[in-house]
């Protein structure tokens, strides 16, 4: 089992998560942040931590596929272990749904 980024992490991007991950999980994208599955250890500390309730077990259903895009961007953008700002527009867009459709975008962000 490991962690998996949703949908509402897309245009919040908080990084309280990053914060408390012991093995440095993360990923940064332009725009949402994923979790690396082969490096998640199912700690679990991260879920709680996600003002936006984005983070969420692989066991829960229907998160086939975020577990595809968390893979497929872990290994594309840039680890990050510090906590920066979120956006500052991030709470107009947590809790919107269909986010993904609407606003991913595959560019990486900054990483540490």
């Amino acid at each position: 089992m490991t962690y998996v980024v949703t949908d509402n992490c897309i245009k919040c991007k908080y990084m309280d998560c990053v914060e408390v991950c012991p093995v440095d999980c993360f990923y940064e994208g332009d725009n949402m942040l994923v979790i690396h599955p082969d490096e998640c250890i199912d700690c679990g500390v991260c879920e709680p931590e996600c003002p936006a309730e984005a983070i969420l077990p692989d066991t829960d259903n229907g998160l086939e596929k975020w577990l595809t895009v968390n893979a497929e961007y872990a290994v594309k953008w840039p680890n990050i272990t510090i906590k920066r700002e979120a956006p500052p527009d991030a709470k107009e867009f947590d809790g919107e749904t269909g986010k993904f459709e609407k606003y991913f975008s595959p560019e990486p962000g900054q990483g540490d």
